[in-house]
């Protein structure tokens, strides 16, 4: 897959994940998958939407995980 997309989850970092890291490997993940960097103005609300979906699923997959048999911490 994408190589900038980082791993959220402890151990990989030690702390929660951001917004800003969730959503900059939302990005990412939606840049791969459309195959565009920057959408052009027609194709930028889906992009977006996409982009924010993907972010949202992040956080709730994120939250849900439980690392080394600890139950996942709150958001």
């Amino acid at each position: 897959m994408c190589r900038s997309i980082k791993t959220l989850r402890p151990p990989a970092i030690p702390e929660d994940a951001t917004e800003d890291e969730i959503r900059a490997a939302a990005l990412q993940y939606v840049r791969k998958v459309s195959g565009f960097r920057a959408p052009a103005a027609h194709n930028r609300e889906v992009f977006d939407q996409a982009v924010d979906a993907v972010a949202q699923a992040t956080a709730e997959l994120l939250a849900g995980l439980e690392v080394r048999g600890n139950a996942a911490r709150a958001s």
